[in-house]
């Protein structure tokens, strides 16, 4: 009898195979094995695919073996530094012994994360510091530049992250030289690219990959090597930070940094630098105004949402009148070093910018501002990004794989390739291997009240309570806004004072991520209470974390501008916004909350869904008919006896 010979991906990933060798507590699952097939076939014949691998399928290992024994170039993109430390300290090494190949991997990062020693020395020779502070950590900085091989601030641990020393010993696209820079020789950031464009395997993250699409698709440079094999994992995020550096940008503060930059350069200019001066006050001070005339009551609106749009377009012309001086200006010196050609440069392409948002030259973008504390930022954000991102396929002869958890609503990809323009792409669908029905409930409790209800969060900590008691802690409480995580945990607090509960209660904010999920696993018994930042990419596994509650179905806020006028137009074309944008990108960002509960074969645990409309509205079957197929149940008695049965 004949025996049907077995391919090198089920051979590779057999319980006997050499992925076995290599790793603890190996296990055989089909979902992956499919996956590895998937990837390679896409691979040998530079097709896209777009995979949903639930979590515990794999997917890392299978996309990593084919991708590495075909060869060529792999580019990797991730939305998480931690996923990138994993693939480079640990999936990707893992993968190598199996196959026993030696294969040059690299990780690059922005160019804000490497040391630019041109703008070290100005600053060490100017002396012109924010605060005390920057002069201390400038001598650290220089200590380390000397030595170091990568320039990467990242290994300067003793500096806070958001010092103000940062900006001054980094550069951006804006102001770095290039090749006219006395340091290029010797330059981190070269090194880094060069070293980047001869690795085989190469990881980077979305913003960077699209920072490079950009320059790319401008024809300035690129960053990237030509990959024969690009793949995006947590893809979800790939069509927000498509949008995002497909559109354009100008913000106040990238306004005065290039007036602060033309101050340090004209210092043996007196007249000229006496000009900039003026002109550097007057600057700020329509940038004042125009903050003034933006309603404070909105963080991002529509630009024809303005209370006053005729005052705030005399004020944005008054700074784009400035604007034009300060070209003219720079315009007088530009021929004299590759520095000043740098800056007047800068002001000519930020001028070019700035009018171009007041005309809104491009139909087929949306028009908004965004306010923060000390900056206004004028967006131009494009309705669709598919037509630019097919074109950008279409010229690279490559094979694209996307891949995430989430990306399929009840079993269709429709939402998300549409998004990209992958409508031709082959699709796959691969459920969690995890034994859901059995050790794990979907549990809506009764009673609550509507979501916009003002007593909705007082109602939601009462019905908290039995459930973290039973569980004894071990919770994670998921807001879908900052305002409702904070007063949760308020509310939480005052019970657990009243009823002498002793768990601690951790709220983001409170510290660092890391720091607040290392402390949740230290206690064994905390209730750690997140936003959205804490919806994705955490990993807490065994009994410690069993109950996961999440407050509503994370709606996008019908206030902001971009997802408002999507609804409009969408509207006006006759379509029903809601079902075609607003249900799928909820339950998207849902799959991603709820896959915080079941990570391994072992974890057993609870969700809820504070929510009554996965219950009562028409749309809620389609919401949970997408999740895991969790035992589902309204009664409160049986989720208190199976969190008390838990280890």
């Amino acid at each position: 009898m004949d025996v049907q010979k077995k391919s090198p991906i089920d051979e590779f990933f057999s319980p006997q195979g050499p992925l076995n060798d290599c790793l603890d507590n190996y296990q055989l699952r089909e979902e992956q094995v499919e996956m590895a097939k998937s990837v390679s076939h896409a691979i040998a014949k530079k097709k896209s695919l777009v995979v949903e691998a639930g979590t515990g399928v794999g997917k890392t290992f299978a996309y990593l073996y084919p991708a590495l024994l075909r060869g060529g170039k792999v580019v990797i993109s991730t939305a998480t530094k931690n996923l990138q430390d994993q693939l480079f300290f640990s999936d990707i090494p893992k993968i190598r012994e199996a196959l026993k190949i030696s294969v040059k991997v690299n990780i690059l990062k922005g160019r804000s994360n490497y040391i630019c020693k041109l703008r070290m020395e100005n600053t060490n020779q100017e002396g012109l510091f924010f605060n005390k502070d920057d002069a201390k950590y400038l001598h650290s900085i220089k200590a380390f530049s000397d030595s170091s091989d990568t320039g990467e601030i990242s290994e300067i641990s003793k500096i806070p992250e958001n010092s103000s020393i940062w900006p001054l010993v980094t550069s951006t696209k804006e102001n770095c030289l290039g090749q006219d820079c006395e340091f290029y020789k010797d330059c981190f950031l070269v090194k880094a690219r060069k070293e980047a464009l001869e690795s085989e395997v190469l990881i980077v993250n979305h913003h960077l990959f699209f920072a490079d699409f950009v320059l790319k698709d401008a024809e300035l440079s690129e960053i990237l090597p030509k990959a024969n094999t690009v793949i995006f994992d947590e893809a979800h995020q790939v069509p927000l930070v498509a949008s995002f550096f497909l559109g354009q940008f100008i913000s106040s503060s990238q306004i005065i940094n290039l007036i602060q930059d033309c101050q340090q350069s004209f210092i043996k200019y007196p007249d000229t630098l006496k000009i900039l001066d003026t002109l550097a006050l007057e600057l700020q001070d329509n940038i004042f105004e125009l903050k003034k005339l933006i309603s404070s009551s909105s963080a991002r609106l529509n630009i024809d949402h303005l209370q006053d749009y005729d005052s705030f377009k005399k004020s944005y012309e008054s700074l784009i009148e400035k604007l034009n001086l300060l070209e003219s200006v720079l315009s007088k010196h530009s021929e004299e070093n590759a520095e000043l050609q740098k800056l007047f440069d800068r002001s000519s392409e930020l001028n070019i910018k700035i009018n171009s948002w007041l005309r809104g030259d491009d139909q087929n973008s949306i028009y908004w501002l965004e306010v923060f504390a000390r900056t206004i930022q004028f967006n131009a954000t494009p309705i669709s990004v598919a037509e630019q991102f097919k074109k950008f396929q279409d010229k690279a002869e490559s094979a694209w794989i996307f891949t995430s958890a989430t990306l399929a609503i009840n079993g269709s990809f429709d939402h998300f390739t549409n998004l990209l323009g992958l409508e031709n792409s082959k699709t796959h669908y691969l459920k969690s291997p995890f034994n859901f029905s059995e050790n794990a409930f979907l549990y809506v409790p009764k009673e609550m009240p509507d979501p916009k209800d003002e007593l909705f969060n007082i109602v939601l900590v009462k019905r908290a309570i039995p459930l973290i008691k039973a569980s004894k802690g071990r919770a994670f409480i998921l807001a879908t806004s900052l305002k409702s995580m904070e007063e949760i945990s308020a509310l939480l607090k005052d019970e657990f004072e009243k009823n002498q509960i002793k768990y601690p209660v951790l709220t983001q904010g409170d510290g660092p991520k890391s720091d607040l999920l290392n402390q949740f696993k230290k206690y064994g018994n905390a209730v750690l209470i997140g936003s959205l930042s804490f919806w994705e990419g955490i990993d807490v596994r065994g009994p410690m974390l069993s109950l996961v509650m999440i407050d509503k179905l994370p709606f996008q806020s019908p206030g902001d501008p971009v997802f408002e006028s999507k609804i409009k137009l969408l509207s006006e074309e006759g379509k029903n916004a809601f079902i075609s944008m607003q249900l799928p990108e909820a339950i998207i960002k849902l799959k991603q909350g709820v896959g915080r509960l079941i990570r391994d074969d072992y974890d057993k645990g609870v969700m809820v869904i504070c929510d009554k409309r996965i219950i009562d509205k028409s749309y809620g079957i389609k919401i949970w008919k997408s999740l895991p197929p969790f035992k589902r149940t309204r009664n409160e008695n049986a989720i208190i006896n199976f969190l008390e049965e838990l280890e």
